[in-house]
């Protein structure tokens, strides 16, 4: 248990660490994009700073209002306890054993099996599943698939992964906005500035580069974050039911799921307990730089070598 605690504490210090290399990076980005446009070293200051604002906005309407979104563009509606009480006494049960305050419960109307949890933290908390996943799943592969969606919560996967993706938009915003601007505004702010020549060629090919660059490397950061986040919250899941087998036999049961989700889209699949993109002929692409979970039989084999944890 200490070693679980450890591993915890560590990937709590390396998404800060992250956050930080992704903001210094947005900064870098704005400066040279800036230097780009204008033409002159001198406007990268003010570029940084503008790149700057523009992220810390985006993160403040993200951190606000991005749990909403995620939850309307996937069509997700409040389950009440009288509705569901079986599904309201698991989560409940898991609440109190591992601290956390009951988070509001969500139903997607979709024979498709999957389920995700988003939320500012664990006091604002949403935990939503599938029609499909509710009724198709034994009660302890359900509980197995809640315990991992509340260790998202309790690790604050919530808050970061959603601080990552509007990080990740922001780099793809800036690079957007900035290749348009050098190659339709900035050769006539160039040449009525006091930059030119050779020098400056070799900033406009750096910061075209970077432009290109950027929202790609950004993106695999953000994958393989995602990608990492689901092991330990699988991890922590068992932990937390103290029966690995649940949550095994449930990953088992999504991956063999075919059935389509047209509410999931790339902006939200990393959310869910398994990329609901996958039943629409993508799956060759699992387990790559592209993917944003890791392949089912990895998970499974993970929680089978756990084996079943002693209280």
């Amino acid at each position: 248990m200490a070693q679980f605690e450890q591993l915890v504490s560590a990937n709590k210090r390396n998404s800060v660490l992250l956050v930080i290399v992704f903001v210094l990076f947005i900064c870098v980005l704005g400066g040279v994009l800036g230097w780009a446009i204008w033409g002159d070293w001198r406007a990268a200051v003010p570029s940084i700073v503008l790149a700057m604002v523009v992220s810390i906005i985006m993160a403040l309407v993200g951190y606000y209002q991005g749990p909403g979104a995620v939850l309307a563009m996937s069509g997700a509606r409040p389950i009440s306890k009288d509705a569901d009480p079986q599904l309201h006494n698991i989560v409940e049960e898991l609440s109190l054993a591992s601290g956390l305050p009951m988070p509001r419960l969500y139903v997607i109307e979709t024979p498709a099996m999957n389920a995700f949890a988003t939320g500012r933290d664990p006091q604002h908390a949403h935990v939503a599943v599938t029609r499909g996943l509710r009724e198709r799943l034994s009660r302890d592969q359900l509980q197995g698939v809640l315990a991992h969606e509340l260790s998202h919560v309790k690790n604050f996967d919530i808050r970061f992964m959603t601080l990552m993706a509007v990080l990740v938009g922001t780099v793809v915003m800036l690079a957007h906005i900035g290749t348009r601007a050098i190659f339709y505004g900035g050769g006539r702010r160039r040449s009525r500035g006091s930059g030119g020549g050779a020098a400056m060629i070799v900033v406009i090919v750096v910061a075209v580069l970077l432009a290109i660059i950027a929202p790609i490397l950004a993106q695999l950061i953000q994958l393989a974050v995602s990608r990492q986040r689901e092991f330990l919250a699988d991890t922590s899941a068992a932990h937390m039911t103290r029966y690995p087998e649940g949550l095994a036999g449930a990953l088992e049961a999504l991956g063999a799921d075919t059935a389509d989700m047209p509410q999931a889209n790339g902006a939200t699949a990393h959310l869910f307990i398994n990329d609901p993109r996958m039943a629409r002929g993508r799956r060759k692409g699992r387990g790559s730089l592209w993917s944003s979970h890791p392949p089912i039989a990895d998970r499974v084999a993970r929680l089978r070598s756990i084996g079943n944890i002693e209280a």
